[in-house]
């Protein structure tokens, strides 16, 4: 298996547009657990694990829901899975 855990940092017009909610309709079409919350400094944070391919094609997946005009950078890094996410949330 190459289990993965990519946390992604989402800067733009990523709050109050709607994006986390998205993100998390886009994650049930994928086999990924996770969360994604928004920042203080008005990034939005997203936490995923799941099959590396998985998660590339998932982060792909969060762009073509029309977020992507939203979305001025993304900030991405790739680490051990723990292992330890069931389903995917919204955290407040």
């Amino acid at each position: 298996m190459n289990r993965g855990r990519l946390q992604v940092f989402y800067s733009g017009r990523v709050q109050g547009v709607g994006f986390r909610h998205t993100v998390k309709q886009v994650a049930a079409g994928y086999d990924v657990t996770g969360s994604v919350r928004n920042l203080p400094d008005g990034r939005v944070e997203l936490v995923a694990e799941g099959e590396r391919e998985e998660l590339e094609v998932f982060r792909q997946g969060i762009r073509d829901a029309g977020l992507a005009g939203f979305i001025r950078q993304e900030e991405a890094q790739w680490l051990a899975a723990s292992s330890l996410l069931r389903g995917f949330e919204v955290v407040r």
